[in-house]
């Protein structure tokens, strides 16, 4: 069974910065390109930034320049360096693979004054 854990989520000012990490299951980890998605109020889940198996990144124009992905294979786990955040960055975070499976609880970000 896939299990993600995301975290590391929480309340931040405009222009702060947060680290999500991801704890993935060795099955899913090691074999797919994972990725961090976004579920704003009302709004679609949208995919954020993405990591192929070999460290190759992509990133929403909405976020490029202040976000960096980044993954630790001995660790299974992803991380999500957010930067400059800005009050439309406030969602629910996920982390999954491409395609995506299961999905986990996601870990909350507000970005508030």
């Amino acid at each position: 069974q896939v299990q993600l854990v995301e975290s590391g989520g929480g309340l931040v000012q405009p222009g702060g910065s947060l680290r999500l990490s991801c704890a993935a299951s060795r099955s899913i980890f090691t074999i797919h390109a994972m990725a961090w998605y976004r579920q704003a109020p009302g709004k679609q889940r949208e995919l954020v930034a993405s990591i192929g198996d070999f460290g190759s990144t992509n990133y929403a124009d909405s976020v490029k320049g202040r976000f960096t992905i980044s993954r630790d294979n001995a660790k299974n786990t992803m991380y999500l360096q957010m930067n400059s955040l800005k009050p439309e960055d406030t969602a629910v975070y996920y982390c999954n693979a491409i395609p995506p499976a299961e999905w986990g609880q996601g870990t909350q970000v507000t970005v508030s004054s």
